[in-house]
């Protein structure tokens, strides 16, 4: 039978009165303790020695299976699974050697405070740079949102984007050092939050409600074009919601986007699920900044946008599950270099609206198959003082999916 070495206890603000005795029986018994600093000060003394967390965190993983056999504890805040280290180390040391003892985590407590249904809220871990528009996409009307902070900044942070995104009526509440005895909840609109003094250690909750000129975003295909910063290099509603479709993204899958413009391909696939990934290919530098601040307001801050010429620049991308050539960019070299780089069983989709780009794409359909789709819409527009319909240019969309037995 495997010994359980290693003991991983959540924590919370109320140190060992917290804790069960079997919990606190393995601090004591333990050789090494590791912890941050804050839970390091909440056990107080104890029998081993006392080690902080190293960054990154897998660094510590190290450190602890040199202590492999003897018995070591791990603290972390609430539940060791949930936004917690728990993960990290299962990556590198087998669940049967762990002893796992969660607390409630700060989600429970914080639902707890304000009566909240936690199976009715979302829950977002804001903890990490970067992290905080990631809030954008869970922004409507009506829906409940709580939120681990990075820090003090967070919370304020989050204010600005939801009254930039129309939604400053919303009220936030801030409740910091969650059961202990510096316990603080307190609440401001978001368009006319004043908050100072917040302890680094803050969970947010978010009563979302939308100002008449909310833009939230939603769960379907096709933003409207008015969300995104363009100079004219974008591809339409109508069309990208057909786009979107034929490039079916599947959860934690990866896009390229060639010739991404605004950026708009990658980031309605990254709002498809959070886990998604893209990478665009821009040649424009100034197109490649535009995509990266739309990526930025609708919150999909990690898109990656490469500035280069496709094919040339598609050298070294990890393996692509599907691929989007923009009109102009659907030459046959770019075609041709996507389809190798593609994986079995991945999707490729290109629009042309040029004589020339559509040879391209009858060509690619001639040597991979799949199908080609003309689009065509138009639009209601004033003349003088009557309405016409307004064509847009045809678009041709050639869609494939790459054999599975393909080499």
């Amino acid at each position: 039978m495997i010994e359980r070495w290693l003991s991983i206890i959540g924590i919370g603000e109320d140190g060992r009165a917290g804790l069960s005795a079997s919990a606190n029986c393995l601090i004591d018994g333990a050789e090494l303790v590791v912890g941050g600093r804050r839970h390091l000060d909440l056990v107080g003394d104890t029998r081993g020695v006392k080690a902080e967390w190293e960054k990154p965190l897998e660094a510590t993983a190290t450190t602890i299976l040199a202590r492999r056999g003897t018995p070591v504890t791990v603290l972390v805040s609430g539940d060791p699974f949930w936004f917690g280290a728990g993960a990290t180390l299962a990556r590198s040391i087998p669940l049967e050697e762990m002893l796992i003892v969660p607390s409630p985590s700060s989600f429970s407590i914080a639902a707890s405070r304000l009566g909240w249904s936690l199976q009715e809220v979302t829950t977002l871990g804001l903890n990490m740079p970067g992290f905080t528009p990631l809030v954008r996409r869970h922004l409507h009307n009506g829906r409940r949102i709580l939120a681990l902070s990075l820090n003090s900044g967070t919370p304020s942070e989050l204010a600005a984007v939801l009254t930039a995104a129309g939604f400053g009526p919303s009220e936030i509440i801030v409740m910091e050092a969650l059961g202990g005895g510096r316990e603080r909840i307190r609440r401001a609109k978001a368009q006319a939050f004043d908050l100072a003094d917040i302890d680094p250690l803050n969970i947010i909750g978010i009563d979302v409600v939308a100002a008449p000129d909310a833009r939230p975003i939603a769960y379907s295909a096709g933003l409207p074009d008015s969300y995104l910063e363009n100079d004219g290099q974008l591809t339409k509603r109508e069309i990208r919601a057909v786009t979107l479709s034929s490039l079916a993204p599947g959860a934690g899958e990866l896009l390229w986007d060639i010739g991404a413009g605004s950026g708009s391909i990658g980031i309605e696939w990254m709002l498809s699920h959070p886990a998604n990934r893209a990478i665009g290919i821009e040649r424009d530098e100034v197109r490649g900044a535009r995509a990266r601040r739309n990526a930025l307001a609708l919150g999909v801050p990690h898109l990656d946008i490469q500035i280069g010429s496709a094919p040339e620049a598609l050298q070294r991308l990890p393996q692509p599950d599907a691929v989007f050539i923009g009109c102009g960019t659907a030459g046959g070299k770019v075609i041709d270099a996507c389809w190798a780089a593609l994986k079995p069983g991945g999707r490729i989709v290109a629009n042309a609206v040029t004589i020339e780009s559509e040879l391209g794409l009858l060509a690619a359909y001639h040597g991979h198959g799949g199908s080609l789709t003309r689009l065509s819409v138009e639009r209601a527009e004033p003349v003088g003082s009557l309405t016409a319909w307004r064509p847009a240019l045809p678009v041709m969309q050639w869609v494939a999916k790459k054999p599975v037995t393909a080499s």
